[in-house]
């Protein structure tokens, strides 16, 4: 007796990836400069791409819109988002808002063992950094900036700075040179110095700079790409 085929819906768990993993990898595109802003992400081609069914693609493409890396377009589809140079400076006007103070909150409640942690996730950094792992450098040098506000010891501060820090990721893959990878690990080292010096102001003052810096690296000109061939970008190898 054959077995009837299976569609696309009813495929077995084991051969088909997750939302999360759907979700990863279209960030990942987006933040390698893959995936230029305003790529339409038509979901029967992301279904072939992906081998999964639309539901799964629907799901996957909400999770991306609520975190602002996917418009959803009514009767017309999802897009990558395509952020303006004003919403760009918004985000670090909101940043320089926050952050300063963010850090000298660190260093006063930072104990021995935050400090090995950022010594050890530093290391992590220039590991990226010297294996031009461009999306693993961004991924770490944000989340260098949540763990200061976990050492900081405010849950509405983090909750705050993890939307920051992902919309920040998306505008440096957007308007960041290839070469950018969000922040220069040597800006992190200095911001330790200052943790283990126990020195909140330098930590501050230094946060200000580094944030500035960042913010002068982007091209903050409304970029679009071509057409993408989705299929041949994530087909599973």
């Amino acid at each position: 007796m054959t077995a009837s085929p299976r569609s696309s819906d009813d495929a077995s768990a084991i051969d088909e990836i997750d939302e999360e993993d759907i979700v990863d990898r279209i960030f990942d595109a987006v933040v390698e400069q893959r995936l230029p802003p305003g790529t339409k992400l038509s979901e029967s081609v992301l279904c072939e791409a992906f081998g999964v069914g639309r539901m799964r693609i629907r799901r996957a493409l909400l999770l991306l819109a609520s975190r602002e890396v996917v418009d959803l377009h009514a009767n017309r589809g999802a897009f990558v988002a395509s952020p303006s140079p004003r919403q760009a400076r918004e985000v670090f006007e909101a940043r320089l808002a926050l952050e300063p103070k963010i850090a000298r909150l660190a260093v006063e409640r930072a104990t021995a063992d935050d400090i090995a942690n950022l010594s050890a996730h530093l290391l992590k950094e220039h590991a990226a950094h010297h294996e031009d792992s461009r999306q693993e450098a961004i991924r770490l040098s944000g989340q260098f900036h949540l763990l200061l506000a976990q050492i900081a010891a405010n849950s509405v501060l983090l909750r705050m700075m993890k939307e920051l820090v992902t919309r920040t990721s998306l505008i440096i893959g957007i308007f960041g040179a290839p070469s950018v990878t969000n922040c220069r690990d040597d800006d992190h080292e200095r911001i330790l110095d200052a943790f283990k010096a126990r020195d909140g102001q330098a930590a501050c003052d230094l946060m200000v700079e580094h944030l500035r810096v960042i913010e002068g690296s982007l091209e903050l000109q409304n970029k679009t790409g071509g057409a993408v061939d989705l299929v041949n970008l994530f087909r599973r190898k």
